[in-house]
């Protein structure tokens, strides 16, 4: 392997060598000088250079300052900043004083004071006092550009990050710049809500407070507050996050780069759905059927004397229903005491997930290189994994080519496979479809957050008896439904109908009332500590931000085994080392640290045995509808009222081809059929969905089969 060519340059007087083709900014870095910035931000894409913030003396070069952000470092260079340099000084407190001269003096109650770069940069460069005796320019506030965002005008120093995420990452082009000049203003297209799926990053980005969090604003302050760093636990990517508490409350969550699976960016349900810890119909407290009076609320010392009751008069029929947001020590502590303590073996697992992709394992980050990516699944990448829709965005602007079909890869030598579909395989099909065509990777997408880990732990509770799950019994003698995915499951409470007795762990009061016998109060993911095993098979850990108001599943599952003699650590870390020494290689707690680090690719898996292109054949008649569950739905979303707004609209996805033959135009009411049952709903011309498809979010899809017709 060359090395990669290299440049000497000096920085107010540091010689530094750095890769050709680095930024001055990050070569000043390197040699340990901060240069100041406002819009400049490298994942945005190549600088503009708007705010002038970073100006500097560069010779050789012109006699007057220059945009570092801009320029490339060179052989030869000589950069002098603010701080060795008269001219760069005088010209960054001139920027900063023009920056000033209608910007409010609002620090204190401005929800970015204490967290603000140009506070910052303005005690450091800028000047101490204003030459400027004319009243500041004002507008209406706060402009409310979506149920989520709010934009203070008055305060915008146009760097323009948020129009640049709009347009180049997200590529929604919803947040825009109107008029010219002085003039200049941010704002959404038409007026129209910013309705994104990625829309909260703008918040983050925004280096003043023009665009702040609505759920967050004049809710607490820097000096009040203490960050947490975490992973979310609301789809299967995993992001890495600081969890943001006051007096033992979550009021935010930020973003923590990890720069191969996130990024830095969040989709606004990872970001906003936080408030569902908070929600009204929140349980503190066991609930427990008693005949003509519904549910009343019981010590849990009688509630763990209820479930064991329930548990040793099933006689061994119990099926489990797991959710798929459990923790990896969660899972392992309910299989361990069922599997061993009662001899139950039959499960509803969120996913049967294979270990074949083991064998093409790579970084998220590494779609970004790839040359061709083949979604094959015909279900919404953005709906199951949002961020994993931005690394595929990344790589269409980087060249790649992105296909529907495994007959479209062609040279595949730098090629990434991502399965998204409406039925689960567990990935096996796309790990042989990877290694018929030679891919550099694959990635199966979960439906739930924590699916890999909870099939892992599940099985390693097997101790030798074989992974396999037997039949369910007929009939059931107790289901017991472990959180509130499962709780709300239409499947699951099928089978509750069948089952002599349920027991139900869940979050809210409202998903178990009517059909659950026990109803043990649940936790979120922001209130345990544990790990999750994200879709690239990376094991992250979560850290308990906030104390939750019923003990933590660990706990009680601890003291029920007691009872039927199986010994469960009530301690995350010591759950954790045992499931670890069969299904993680042995790696210890304590170094699942705040950026995992991914296992490297596994030798010796089977990846030999289906190859079928997973992305389904189109019916003999008619067109073949793809149901899919929407990012923006499931118990958290509907507790928090601000994303409301981002449910998916009553519409069919169709692509264009099939709307020209069929003569249906954007906008028009269409009549999906199949079997005997119809809706109608609004259509929408999709240029990456395939022909012979149509899509329906699961809310709206009624009881409409996968072979449908469509007509005007």
């Amino acid at each position: 392997m060359s090395t990669p060519a290299t440049v000497k340059l000096t920085i107010d007087g540091i010689a530094v060598e750095v890769p050709k083709g680095t930024g001055l900014v990050e070569a000043a870095l390197a040699a340990g000088i901060e240069i100041p910035v406002f819009c400049y931000e490298p994942r945005l894409g190549a600088p503009v250079g708007a705010c002038r913030m970073c100006l500097c003396e560069i010779t050789p070069g012109p006699p007057k300052p220059q945009a570092a952000c801009t320029l490339q470092a060179a052989d030869g260079m000589e950069v002098r900043t603010a701080l060795t340099s008269a001219v760069a000084a005088e010209a960054q407190n001139a920027t900063l004083e023009f920056i000033l001269v209608n910007h409010p003096l609002d620090c204190p109650v401005c929800d970015k004071g204490g967290e603000c770069p140009l506070q910052d940069l303005t005690f450091r460069y800028g000047p101490g006092n204003t030459r400027m005796t004319f009243p500041k320019r004002t507008f209406d506030k706060p402009i409310p550009i979506s149920p989520l965002i709010a934009l203070d005008r008055e305060r915008c120093i146009l760097c323009y990050r948020c129009t640049r995420f709009s347009e180049i990452v997200a590529e929604d082009g919803q947040l825009v710049a109107v008029n010219r000049g002085a003039e200049t203003q941010i704002a959404t297209f038409e007026d129209e809500p910013y309705r994104a799926p990625f829309s909260g990053n703008v918040i983050e980005l925004c280096p003043v407070g023009a665009l702040t969090s609505t759920a967050y604003r004049f809710e607490a302050r820097p000096w009040e507050i203490q960050d947490v760093p975490s992973v979310c636990g609301l789809c299967p990517v995993g992001c890495n996050v600081n969890v943001t508490t006051r007096e033992g409350k979550v009021k935010r969550i930020l973003s923590r780069n990890h720069p191969e699976v996130d990024q830095g960016w969040l989709c606004d349900k990872g970001r906003f759905a936080y408030q569902h810890v908070n929600a009204d119909d929140r349980l503190r407290d066991p609930l427990l059927r008693v005949r003509r009076r519904g549910f009343e609320e019981i010590s849990w010392e009688r509630a763990l004397d209820e479930a064991e009751r329930l548990l040793r008069a099933a006689d061994g029929r119990i099926v489990t229903a797991l959710s798929g947001s459990e923790t990896v020590e969660q899972a392992y502590a309910l299989a361990k005491l069922l599997r061993r303590g009662l001899s139950s073996h039959s499960a509803v697992l969120p996913e049967e997930l294979s270990d074949a992709l083991d064998a093409f394992r790579i970084p998220l980050s590494a779609i970004a290189d790839a040359d061709v990516i083949a979604v094959l699944g015909d279900a919404p990448v953005v709906e199951r994994a949002p961020i994993v829709e931005l690394w595929i965005k990344q790589a269409k602007r980087n060249g790649a080519r992105v296909v529907t079909s495994i007959d479209d890869v062609g040279d595949a030598s730098n090629a990434i496979l991502v399965w998204c579909g409406p039925r689960g395989d567990g990935g096996t099909d796309v790990a042989a479809l990877a290694r018929r065509v030679g891919a550099k990777g694959a990635f199966y997408l979960p439906q739930t957050a924590n699916a890999r880990g909870v099939c892992d732990a599940w099985a390693a509770a097997a101790e030798g008896e074989g992974e396999g799950e037997g039949p369910n019994p007929e009939p059931i003698g107790l289901l017991v439904v472990s959180g509130d995915e499962a709780a709300a499951n239409p499947d699951v409470r099928a089978l509750a109908e069948q089952a002599e007795h349920v027991l139900v762990v869940s979050m809210f009061h409202g998903l178990a009332a009517g059909w659950a016998d026990l109803v043990l109060p649940g936790t979120s993911y922001l209130e345990r500590d544990g790990t999750y095993v994200n879709l690239e098979g990376r094991v992250q850990r979560i850290r308990r931000a906030v104390i939750p108001p019923a003990p933590d599943e660990l706990a009680w599952i601890s003291r029920l085994a007691e009872r039927f003699g199986v010994e469960i650590s009530p301690y995350a870390s010591a759950v954790f080392d045992e499931v670890s020494e069969v299904a993680f290689g042995g790696i210890p707690f304590g170094v699942v640290g705040e950026r995992a680090e991914l296992p490297a690719p596994s030798q010796n898996v089977n990846t030999e045995l289906l190859g079928s292109d997973p992305s389904g054949v189109r019916p003999e008649s008619g067109m073949r509808l793809i149901r899919y569950r929407p990012l923006f739905s499931g118990p958290a979303v509907e507790r928090t009222p601000e994303l409301q707004f981002q449910r998916p609209q009553a519409e069919v996805e169709l692509s264009a081809d099939d709307a020209h033959t069929r003569g249906i135009r954007p906008g028009e009411d269409v009549t999906v059929r199949s079997n005997g049952t119809s809706v109608t709903l609004r259509a929408r011309l999709n240029p990456e969905l395939r022909t012979g498809v149509v899509r329906i979010a699961d809310e709206h899809a009624g009881d409409l089969q996968p072979d449908v017709e469509l007509s005007k």
